[in-house]
């Protein structure tokens, strides 16, 4: 008799201290209480997800910022470049012999016409190169055709109707720069200074990892443009016309959604796709946890990003108690970095207390049972 007395002032006691139970967050009302914050507090933004017209816009697809580059011509030559000088005479040769024999052994001279291939010679960094009884000449800037009839007039006079062939052999200005996680980085030299972005990934043997956690960054005179992967292959309007000398670099960076509050899983989970909506996270979380959660109390955590280049922390709310948004869930885009948040129950806390007090109590009873 004494000991049932004693754990009635201990059980109210705690029923008195019910709302000092341990939870996993704020219950709903809590939430929407403190949007508006007393002195202390950190100020935030709520949306009642209620209605279409609520609903926040879908991640955008960044806008290039590159400055776009008109195509130019595929052999243009610059430092760096190796070419390959072919010279065609006829009758007396500058690169060849002078004079020849004919077959008969006379003395009497081959009109016929020979061709001499001149070593390889690289574009020197100042833009220029050295031809045999030409001199220094300005390469840069030109066409490989361009070069040809420079060379071609500086040895008028000196050879008998010259005819010069210059092609590259190595070619470094019309070329990009793939890095990172692509199948085969390197150099690539571009065919027809037409080629976007996908086509330099492409033939560069594509993106080693999983597509939608593929981010390419592309740099270019000091500017910088980064879009994702998955977002050029399902927006191809947005693909970027790339230029020589970019440089083109392939990072994962898989986007992810926190889930925090009362679902059945607390847990960091990336995106399984490169877009994904709520109703798709809900689900992913395994939804609201049915002895502690609240399905009215769903929220979105996200920083907003404003005009004046701040962000704006704003929280959404869906009461998935209400048929119409689940409807409305499978429009509201997730963004990379958001927090899902389930409330938790305010009933919760009282199957809580009712929980400690069958820990409490039970062993009593089975002490006094088993006692004499």
């Amino acid at each position: 008799m004494f000991r049932g007395v004693m754990f009635v002032p201990a059980a109210a006691l705690m029923l008195a201290g019910c709302a000092s139970l341990p939870v996993s967050g704020p219950t709903g009302t809590e939430i929407r209480q403190a949007a508006n914050p007393k002195a202390g507090q950190y100020p935030f933004t709520l949306i009642e997800v209620a209605t279409a017209d609520a609903l926040p816009a879908a991640p955008a697809v960044p806008g290039s910022s590159l400055e776009s580059m008109p195509p130019r011509p595929t052999d243009l030559l610059g430092p760096g470049d190796v070419l390959n000088i072919t010279v065609y005479e006829a009758g007396v040769s500058l690169f060849g012999t002078a004079l020849r024999s004919a077959a008969a052994g006379s003395g009497a001279m081959d009109t016929t016409s020979t061709a001499e291939k001149l070593p390889p010679v690289r574009v020197d960094d100042y833009g220029y190169i050295k031809v045999p009884f030409v001199g220094r000449v300005r390469a840069a800037g030109h066409t490989a055709v361009e070069l040809q009839s420079i060379i071609q007039s500086g040895l008028r006079g000196m050879s008998q109707d010259p005819q010069v062939m210059v092609s590259i052999e190595q070619s470094i200005t019309n070329s990009v720069i793939l890095a990172g996680e692509v199948a085969r980085p390197g150099r690539l030299v571009l065919s027809t200074n037409r080629e976007s972005l996908l086509d330099a990934i492409a033939l560069a043997g594509g993106y080693r990892g999983d597509a939608k956690d593929a981010v390419a960054r592309v740099q270019r005179d000091g500017q910088s443009f980064e879009i994702r992967l998955s977002d050029l292959l399902d927006l191809p309007q947005e693909d970027l016309a790339i230029a020589p000398g970019d440089r083109i670099t392939l990072v994962s960076r898989p986007q992810s959604f926190s889930v925090l509050g009362a679902p059945n899983k607390s847990e960091e989970i990336k995106f399984p796709r490169g877009r994904l909506t709520l109703a798709e996270a809900v689900a992913l979380a395994g939804g609201a946890n049915p002895n502690a959660g609240d399905a009215a109390a769903v929220f979105v955590f996200r920083y907003v990003p404003s005009a004046n280049g701040t962000e704006q922390p704003t929280v959404y709310h869906l009461n998935m108690m209400s048929p119409g948004a689940y409807l409305l869930s499978q429009r509201f885009a997730m963004h990379d970095r958001d927090v899902l948040y389930v409330g938790n129950a305010r009933a919760n806390q009282l199957t809580k207390f009712v929980q400690l007090l069958s820990q409490l109590f039970v062993p009593v009873a089975t002490a006094r049972a088993v006692l004499p």
